[in-house]
């Protein structure tokens, strides 16, 4: 029943004719043609029969065509006289006895444009109305037959009882039935017709629009077809489309009906089939969102859920075979991308061939080059029916869509399909919007983003390969990435509050530039995975320097985001970029970053420390102090994490030494940082008090500043020097003591939006509620803490739960010591 015939595995309104083919006018036709060595095309140009329709009548589709139909059959072939007279006496078996009916000019193999209002171009009947060349009985529209194995869809299935037992005959319901190809729908909405059919007595009628054919059944056609199904004799049918619907809706007001409209292509299409009043509901199903008809209920059909996908795939090959491989089950709907037309292709090839198995098949389809063609079960093909949508798009809704796909995963946003298309903002926005509303991208929601479909990125994919030239393709790509390195290098400076010379922070396009720290944070966050693999391209065209400027932007931000594990790549293209460029002293920097990284991000301190020792092997070669303390701080945190505490001290308090003897803003920070460090770790060795003194000595040096640094860049470190000291108090059972400087240290970071810094805090602070007895605040902060650090994957997570797990517990303490 159109392209969505596929969704479920079969063809036209099911796969097959509803009613018995009738033997003798299709196969002579096929045979006669044959004879005289004449192609469908062939026959079908000389006769003036369109192709469809001679495939209908030789399909048995179309079984009584018109005599003087017949009699051009007749004529192209050249048949004699009696040849002529058996072709139209096999003609005349087929037509109705009755009454004749007329299907309309899309049968007939006429375009849309024949169907206008008014008389026609064709020849012409006795009333003067343009005659169609193929009859419609009435059962021609009867529901195609359910699917045995249909799988899950209950939620949307039981909105749709639930409304036909609630309708208002002044207000028929009408419900839209979309989605993207290969989710089902014409499948969804006959199963779903067939349930409802005993609420309709009156009849249920299905007509297939071909809304994704080149030339859709027009509303005029369509609109026949229905008032003949429902008992409008040929005669009576109007010529004028207004005419046709305004009968359509009278003779629908005393009846209760059900109407499928399958596969439309637009609203224009879909309006006049609608009933105006009575106890009538209308099914329309379209891979367009429709949006513009109004007062509709709508049912967007989602993926499949895993499990989902698996029972279809049970239902179609049997339990015993999936229990026999549960996980290779579960990795081919994950393959399939659970898009139920992928998951029934699967199922399909794996029925015809009971002794394969399913692992076989999922090592097929993990070939990414092959998956589409391996999604092929005889005439169903993924490929097909991503590709009738295609060719309906626009050729500039073309582009974007191809061009889209190379766009880093998971999603992108108009910008960067504008920027790979070469078109504006504004008009891969707009085509962006109709891929969403056809079906070939998802929307994300609360945000002005696109997301590709597994499957639907393959075909885009190639579609780019078929299409674009490789110079194109690797133009779309630089003129991107240039594009998104330059905007994510003056979002990551706006991080940097100290007044240090560095790489251009020139916005590409400043009136739509990130504003502030937190919008710059927001576009970061959003575009990771583009301004990422911008990077990486980057780095891999020798394009040196520009991988250097844009991992040393990043650095201040990246204190921001301890959580993404990305930054150690992002450092290690910056080593392998400083060294390609021959720079011992960003070669020593990029090291440090990359140290630091893999101590924070990875939570691996044997490659910390390796990378540590290097950078301090290049520091102390080029004289670089700072770059030394760096070093040997980072180390030192490695060495504490393998319990080498006393070698971690001492590395800790030359780090120390070597930066006392500057005086520039930058090592001023270092040896903050260096103190709260070497503060922390005389704590975790049970030297508190020591601790303490450090931490203090820390605080001291934050409140008075540093010369050439943001009051907000100093005040992070004051917060972090806090938290340590709210944590030296506790170990020194001060507990009253140590609750102000840990809500500081959590008010701080969590103003600064740094997850990674403030929910740490965050748990030390509900250690210390627990210990006070204050239970109710405890569990708050200490809830808050385990969920967030979980979210983080963040390796305190565990004493979170211990804490809580603390605080149910019968022994808990409930007063401070």
């Amino acid at each position: 029943m159109g392209p969505d015939q596929a969704e479920w595995g079969e063809s036209d309104m099911g796969g097959k004719s509803v009613e018995p083919v009738v033997e003798g006018f299709g196969p002579l036709l096929v045979a006669l043609r044959i004879r005289a060595g004449m192609s469908q095309e062939r026959l079908s140009h000389v006769a003036g029969v369109s192709v469809r329709a001679l495939g209908d009548m030789e399909r048995g589709r179309s079984r009584g065509p018109q005599r003087r139909t017949v009699e051009a059959l007749a004529a192209a072939l050249e048949l004699d006289a009696a040849g002529a007279r058996e072709l139209e006496r096999a003609a005349s078996l087929g037509r109705p006895r009755l009454h004749t009916r007329r299907a309309g000019a899309h049968a007939a193999g006429r375009s849309p444009a024949a169907c206008a209002d008014g008389p026609g171009t064709g020849p012409a009947d006795g009333a003067g109305r343009e005659s169609c060349a193929v009859p419609v009985v009435p059962h021609a529209l009867t529901l195609p037959r359910d699917l045995r194995d249909f799988t899950a869809r209950g939620p949307a299935l039981a909105r749709l009882l639930a409304l036909a037992d609630e309708i208002d005959p002044a207000h028929p319901p009408v419900a839209v039935i979309c989605g993207q190809p290969g989710l089902g729908k014409t499948a969804f909405a006959v199963h779903a017709a067939h349930q409802l059919a005993p609420r309709f007595p009156d009849g249920q009628f299905a007509v297939d629009l071909r809304g994704m054919d080149p030339d859709p059944v027009c509303a005029r056609d369509a609109l026949a077809r229905l008032l003949q199904a429902l008992g409008v004799t040929d005669d009576a049918v109007p010529a004028g489309t207004d005419d046709r619907s305004g009968l359509l809706r009278s003779v629908l007001h005393e009846r209760k009906v059900l109407l499928l409209l399958d596969n439309a292509a637009d609203e224009e299409q879909v309006r006049p089939l609608l009933p105006a009043h009575g106890a009538s509901l209308t099914l329309v199903t379209s891979r367009h969102a429709l949006a513009g008809l109004e007062a509709v209920h709508r049912t967007e059909l989602a993926l499949l859920r895993r499990e989902e996908a698996v029972d279809l795939l049970t239902r179609i090959i049997g339990p015993e075979r999936v229990r026999r491989e549960g996980q290779a089950a579960r990795d081919l709907a994950e393959l399939c991308g659970h898009l139920p037309l992928a998951v029934r292709i699967a199922g399909q090839r794996l029925a015809a061939r009971p002794g394969e198995s399913i692992a076989k098949l999922v090592g097929q389809l993990s070939a990414l080059e092959d998956r589409l063609d391996t999604l092929r079960a005889g005439s169903l093909q993924v490929r097909a029916a991503f590709a009738v949508s295609y060719r309906q798009l626009s050729p500039s809704a073309r582009l974007v869509f191809r061009r889209a796909s190379l766009a880093a995963r998971p999603d992108f946003s108009p910008e960067t399909a504008a920027l790979l298309a070469d078109v504006t903002p504004r008009q891969a926005a707009r085509c962006a919007q109709d891929l969403a509303d056809a079906g070939l991208l998802q929307p994300h929601p609360g945000a002005d983003r696109y997301r590709f479909h597994d499957l639907l990125a393959l075909f885009a994919s190639e579609q780019v390969t078929a299409e674009d030239e490789p110079a194109q393709v690797t133009a779309a790509l630089e003129r991107a990435d240039r594009w998104t390195l330059r905007r994510a290098t003056a979002a990551a400076a706006l991080f940097d509050a100290g007044d240090r010379p560095g790489p251009a922070r020139t916005d590409p396009n400043p009136p739509t530039a990130p504003a502030d720290p937190e919008e710059a944070h927001a576009w970061l966050d959003a575009e990771r995975a583009q301004w990422s693999a911008a990077l990486e391209r980057t780095q891999a065209a020798g394009r040196h320097r520009e991988v250097v400027e844009v991992a040393e932007a990043m650095h201040w931000f990246s204190d921001r985001t301890l959580h993404w594990e990305l930054w150690a790549e992002v450092f290690r293209w910056g080593v392998d970029s400083a060294r390609a460029l021959g720079s011992r002293r960003d070669e020593a920097i990029q090291l440090n970053y990359l140290a630091w990284a893999c101590n924070k991000c990875l939570h691996d301190p044997a490659s910390a420390l390796a990378t540590a020792e290097a950078a301090l092997a290049v520091a102390r070669e080029i004289g670089d102090r700072l770059q030394t303390g760096w070093a040997l701080n980072y180390a030192a945190e490695a060495l504490h994490r393998f319990g080498r505490f006393e070698e971690s001290i001492a590395r800790l308090h030359e780090a120390a030494s070597q930066l006392s003897h500057l005086s520039d803003a930058q090592s001023r920070l270092a040896e903050l940082s260096t103190l709260n460090t070497l503060g922390r770790q005389l704590r975790e060795i049970g030297r508190a008090d020591e601790a303490l003194l450090m931490h203090r000595r820390s605080e001291a040096r934050c409140e008075a500043g540093v010369p050439g640094e943001s009051a907000d860049l100093i005040g992070l470190y004051l917060a972090s020097c806090r938290q340590h000291i709210g944590n030296d108090l506790a170990a020194l059972d001060r507990w009253q003591e140590a609750e102000a400087p840990l809500r500081f240290a959590v008010a701080r970071f969590e103003t600064a939006r740094m997850p990674a810094w403030c929910e740490p805090a965050r748990l030390d602070l509900g250690h210390v509620l627990r210990r006070l007895g204050r239970h109710q605040e405890a569990r708050e902060a200490l809830t808050a803490a385990s969920e967030a650090l979980g979210r983080l994957n963040h390796p305190r997570r565990g004493e979170a739960a211990a804490e809580l797990h603390e605080l149910a517990g019968p022994g808990r303490r409930t007063s401070a010591r």
